[in-house]
């Protein structure tokens, strides 16, 4: 089997902490987000938090429409279909993570 390896970004009040999860086991994205965020809430270490949804979701879209970008070869006409989104909103969002 493959060793997998997932790393995130450095922990502060508003990113996902450090994770990095080794296995041989097929991990699903709902298994390495709920690992992440528990990760993340463990390292609070007390600390109020604030606005965790919109922080998920930026850490989440961003490499998504990058990863859909890349597998459609730049194409946004497809990319809007992989991800069941309107071409306008696309392009906001690539706009937004400056990905366009």
């Amino acid at each position: 089997m493959i060793k997998r390896r997932y790393e995130i970004s450095a922990v502060t009040k508003n990113t996902i902490p450090p994770t990095a999860i080794s296995t041989t086991e097929h991990l699903t994205l709902r298994d390495c987000v709920e690992k992440t965020l528990h990760d993340y809430f463990a390292h609070l270490d007390g600390a109020q938090v604030n606005d965790v949804y919109n922080l998920v979701l930026r850490e989440v879209e961003a490499p998504l429409f990058a990863s859909v970008m890349q597998h459609v070869q730049g194409n946004q006409t497809r990319a809007s279909e992989v991800l069941g989104l309107n071409r306008g909103t696309l392009r906001k969002k690539l706009k937004q993570y400056d990905l366009l």
